[in-house]
């Protein structure tokens, strides 16, 4: 072997993984915005008492606020439906009380339009509303920060919970 061809060896050995044509990337290893998306599912499904994998989330923008929807995705799933509307019905008490522990928690730091919110929570209305196969809280404002801070919380769980849900308000 020359002496050439051994260097050509050791460097080739010491290019990090995918940098060389033809060697796909390792698919084990996992970019920092899936291993966050883990985390907060992790950590929600810890703080929710029920499995993401067995519900869908929405989170929606209104002219006056917007609202939290939650589903089971197995009609059939009672126990998940069960799990959903005391979730949701206890995260309506909080929110109005100006307790946002529980987003905190899912998200590792505390969400955008979490302190206009706690600040403001007297200007701002919470409902929880069952809906078929889960619920939703209505959150509703007149007032015009209020109502900004609401839809900066509102854009950060899509984001950060990769919903794909509009991040403007939809207008009927």
């Amino acid at each position: 072997m020359t002496s050439s061809y051994r260097l050509g060896v050791v460097l080739l050995l010491l290019l990090p993984i995918g940098s060389v044509a033809g060697i796909k990337q390792n698919p084990n290893h996992h970019n920092p915005e899936d291993k966050r998306l883990e985390s907060v599912n992790e950590r929600g499904d810890h703080a929710m008492g029920f499995s993401h994998e067995k519900a869908s989330h929405h989170f929606l923008l209104t002219i006056d606020g917007g609202s939290i929807e939650v589903a089971a995705n197995d009609p059939k799933d009672t126990a998940s439906l069960e799990q959903i509307r005391a979730h949701l019905a206890h995260i309506a008490r909080l929110f109005k009380d100006g307790d946002f522990s529980k987003p905190m928690f899912t998200h590792g730091e505390p969400p955008a339009g979490v302190s206009v919110m706690t600040r403001l929570k007297k200007e701002i209305t919470y409902t929880f509303e069952p809906t078929e196969r889960g619920g939703r809280v209505r959150i509703r404002t007149s007032n015009d920060e209020a109502l900004e801070g609401v839809h900066d919380f509102l854009r950060y769980q899509i984001k950060d919970h990769k919903t794909g849900d509009p991040l403007e308000v939809k207008v009927p």
